[in-house]
């Protein structure tokens, strides 16, 4: 079984010697299917002695697959053919592993057609990690940039594995067998089934990389020491102290032994396989150690030692260096400059970090990326009885990040609950789609530090920058539990992790104090609860555990109840600790969540603890908070997850009206005219909104009173004129706008009033309605955002806008429209009619539309978008936008690419 396929098209001639360069971005790291590294790049003429040695290492049964025929070398003319490609119509990729070429893939066009042919030769020994599929996707995007439709792949049909790479790549092919081959052709369209295709692969192959680093069968610690002071000393100690269950080997050149354990000059001399490095040298020797470890077959590096990133331009450039190296060699790299990893598996017991005390087991993934606040986080987490499954620091987030977490824990049976505290993003949009994916079948919590201060200097290399607002929405939309503090993500995590998801977000208060039951029904209402009773229950402070059982009990068998908090405080009599047991046993037969706070206790007490079998708080656990109040917002954030994971996905309407390439004919002529971008025309506003089905009013532009009084004759009075000075476009209080104009003498006259002397927009005069502002807000970093929010410079002032996220749904539009503040205000606020809601939503889906198809649409803003009832209105309409600006660019967004690949070292 082989990777391989053929081509009639190796006689094609030789490619010109002033062939372009290819594109920077056809080069990549890759995980592999199996969770190693390799490295993909075009071929070049001087890969043509590492080709030689890839067809020397081939298997005749490889050979003949590829060649159809058995082929032992490459003459010297096929081996020029095939390493001088033109990257345009012959392009080629190889795969690399260190310096040895490991597989090739290259497709020919057809001449004259959108076709071509596609072949491919992958080392026996890299056969079935799925380095086939990845040729496939990065050749299909190459195709795609240069106008390639189709791929066409001869296949001998004893080779079943490579029938079975195309087959299950996500295309439809359409397949035909003539005389022992297999004829398939099929169109490379980056469809929805591809990127399904694309994406599981990422995720098995992502996931399986970090499970090597998280289960390894053998550690070794480069930079042991027997000095108690030096970091090398705590990471052995940790590991032997916490029982990993495999061999520990310290390195240390200068000593025999470290800690009692025979210690080795160098990893080479180690005589066992490696799975694990963990290196505490200083920074000038790790490029040394990383490359011992390439020639030992290392399959991962923690990286504890600081001074790259960190340091400055100087030491990221280490940085990258190291990354590359790693990756090149198969290697993931957790670093550098941070705390280590830990795994509570009893299977695997691994502390190959600086925290000298381990929560015990448990459902919790916990990503940090600070090293230095890590063992704070750990001793929290601890103390509260919060147990973990798995635990990584990423520290400068060199290589590891966040993002490979998730997709470790979203199909680890171990993890329930993660905990994320980011300081920042290295792929915005890839954590968004993974943290929505992973959301739907465990909540994800999040801290992001960072709000009003840069990020800080190790990140700088690996991060992007993502506005407050982008945050919000990434997070929005995708399910994300968003907390302000470490101390809310305990809370939060500590409810998640022992107690159900609330069917809604009625809320009863069972408690022994009047006065603290009244504190936390305020907080209910103030977190946006509701309360199910008229007031709290209150036992009284004589009211016995029996009292407090039965309340509980009733509370919970209450059709009208989603939640319970429960306040116990100490009573003036002995007895406390019998209260504990009745809360408890209530909440093991209940499938509705109960919070306590009791005895002003924070965690897991002993009264409220059922155990596991390793004596860890197990599910039914009562979670306990020093205060009722963070009790409420730790329920109430978990209330609003709980009704996002209820939400339907909902769906991206087709909106057959929209004239894209009518769009993207538009955004040529002027990236045409203006390469680094301009600001839209009123022309071209009215083109492109037009194309998408926005509703405008009609206007002209003129620039002095005769033009405006002709305009205003062409549209129908009454018009209104406008001022085209930014600063007075929307201020009638500044005498920038001039309403209800019902002649041509009422035009005169406002024109010569409007005090700029800029030309003026004349335009149709608008019914009575609502004003609202719908923008899209380019994030250089993320993409698009579709921002709603009502007119006015009150709500200006006050920042009341809601975001979402590309791609917008029926449902994200839909929520999108009640998110403001002001948004009784659409809805029949003091008695006013409530506008056409329905009209609202679809001009945000048209819009949002337009942005996915136009990301060289880095700004547009529709204000004021004017929306009445839902009665025809205006010409039939309930909704008109009576302005609009916009500027076209170069597109900045990071997005994913279609083609697997790793995050590069910035």
């Amino acid at each position: 079984m082989t990777e391989q396929t053929t081509t009639d098209l190796d006689a094609t001639p030789d490619a010109p010697e002033d062939r372009p360069a290819p594109p920077p971005h056809w080069e990549a790291d890759i995980v592999a299917a199996d969770g190693g590294t390799v490295h993909l790049r075009p071929i070049c003429p001087e890969d043509a002695e590492a080709l030689v040695g890839l067809m020397e290492r081939s298997s005749d049964q490889t050979r003949y697959y590829r060649f159809f025929g058995p082929m032992k070398r490459l003459s010297d003319r096929d081996l020029h053919r095939f390493t001088h490609v033109d990257h345009v119509d012959r392009v080629a990729f190889v795969v690399l592993l260190g310096d040895q070429i490991i597989g090739v893939g290259r497709f020919d066009r057809y001449p004259g057609t959108d076709d071509a042919e596609i072949a491919f030769l992958i080392e026996d020994a890299h056969q079935g990690r799925g380095l086939g599929s990845v040729l496939l996707e990065h050749l299909a995007a190459a195709g795609r940039e240069r106008g390639i439709k189709n791929f066409v792949a001869e296949v001998l049909a004893q080779n079943s594995r490579m029938v079975r790479v195309f087959q299950d790549a996500g295309y439809k092919a359409e397949r035909s067998y003539e005389e022992g081959v297999v004829h398939l052709t099929f169109p490379i369209e980056q469809t929805e089934d591809a990127l399904a295709v694309t994406y599981e692969r990422e995720q098995r192959s992502e996931s399986r990389s970090i499970a090597r680093l998280l289960k390894p069968s053998s550690v070794a610690v480069v930079g042991a020491s027997n000095d108690d002071g030096k970091i090398g000393n705590a990471l052995l100690r940790h590991l032997l102290d916490y029982g990993f269950a495999g061999p520990v080997y310290p390195v240390n050149p200068g000593v025999r032994h470290v800690r009692g354990v025979p210690s080795y000059a160098d990893i080479e001399s180690i005589p066992d396989d490696i799975d694990l490095a963990v290196l505490a040298v200083p920074a000038d020797e790790v490029a040394a150690v990383v490359e011992a470890c390439r020639r030992k077959r290392v399959r991962g590096l923690v990286v504890v030692s600081g001074g790259f990133g960190e340091t400055g331009p100087e030491g990221r450039a280490a940085e990258r260096q190291l990354v590359a190296a790693a990756r090149a060699s198969g290697m993931r790299v957790v670093g550098p400059n941070c705390l280590g990893m830990v795994n509570t598996d009893p299977e695997v017991r691994l502390n190959a970090s600086l925290a000298p005390m381990i929560p015990g087991r448990g459902r919790v993934g916990f990503f940090a990326q600070s090293g230095a606040l890590g063992v704070a986080l750990l001793e929290r987490a601890r103390s509260r009885d919060l147990g973990l499954s798995t635990f990584v620091s990423a520290g400068n987030r060199a290589d590891v990040s966040g993002n490979d977490l998730l997709q470790y824990w979203a199909t680890d049976p171990g993890t329930e609950v993660v905990l994320l505290h980011l300081e920042s993003f290295g792929n915005p949009r890839k954590f968004a789609r993974l943290a929505r994916s992973v959301g739907r079948t465990k909540p994800v919590v999040a801290v992001k530090s960072g709000r009003h201060v840069s990020v800080t200097p190790g990140l700088v290399g690996t991060s992007v920058t993502v506005p407050e607002q982008s945050v919000a929405a990434l997070f929005a939309s995708a399910g994300v539990i968003r907390v302000d503090t470490v101390a809310q993500m305990f809370d939060v995590g500590s409810l998640l992790a022992h107690q159900p998801l609330p069917d809604g977000p009625r809320v009863a208060v069972v408690g022994n104090s009047t006065a603290i039951g009244v504190l936390v029904a305020d907080a209910v209402l103030e977190e946006r609860l509701e309360l199910a009773h008229e007031a709290p229950v209150d036992i009284g402070v004589n009211g016995g555990p029996e009292q407090f059982r039965a309340a509980l009990q009733a509370a919970v068998d209450d059709d009208d109840v989603d939640a319970v908090v429960a306040v116990f405080l100490p009573p003036l009599m002995a007895g406390s600790q019998e209260y504990g047991p009745a809360l408890r046993d209530v909440a093991q037969g209940s499938a509705k969540p109960i919070v306590a706070s009791f005895l002003s206790t924070e965690g897991i007490p002993p009264e409220l603890a059922v155990l596991d079998q390793d004596g860890m708080p197990a599910r039914g656990s009562v979670p306990s908070y020093s205060t009722p109040e963070r009790a409420v917002i730790a329920l109430a954030k978990v209330a609003e997850y709980a009704r996002w994971r209820r939400r339907p996905v909902g769906q991206v309407p087709e909106l057959s009206d929209v004239d894209e390439p009518a769009g993207k004919a538009l955004v040529r002529r002027v990236l045409a005219d203006a390469p680094a971008g301009r600001e839209l025309t009123d022309e071209e506003l009215i083109t492109l909104l037009a194309g998408y089905g926005v509703p405008l009013l009609g206007t002209r532009t003129a620039t002095d009173a005769d033009e405006a009084v002709a305009a205003a004759g062409e549209i129908g009075y009454p018009v209104v004129l406008k001022s085209t000075a930014p600063w007075l476009r929307h201020r009638s209080d500044l005498g920038g706008v001039r309403l209800d104009l019902i002649d041509a003498d009422a035009v005169r006259a406002a024109f010569a009033a409007i005090p700029s002397g800029d030309p003026v927009v004349v335009q149709e005069m608008a019914a009575p309605g609502v004003a609202t502002v719908v923008e899209i807000v380019d994030d250089p970093s993320f993409g698009a955002l579709v921002s709603f929010g009502l007119g006015g410079v009150a709500t200006d002032l006050l920042g009341d806008r809601a975001y979402r996220t590309l791609p917008l749904t029926d449902l994200d539009a839909a929520e999108l429209v009640r998110a403001p503040r002001a948004f009784p205000l659409l809805d029949g606020y003091r008695g006013s009619e409530p506008v056409d809601l329905a009209a609202l939503e679809n001009l945000l889906l048209r819009v949002a539309r337009l942005a996915d198809d136009l990301p060289e649409v880095l700004r547009l803003t529709l204000e004021p978008v004017i929306v009445g009832p839902p009665r025809p209105w205006h010409g039939g309409r309930s909704l008109v936008v009576a302005g609009a600006r916009g500027r076209v660019g170069p597109p900045t967004a990071r997005v994913d690419p279609g083609a697997r690949r790793m995050r590069s070292p910035m």
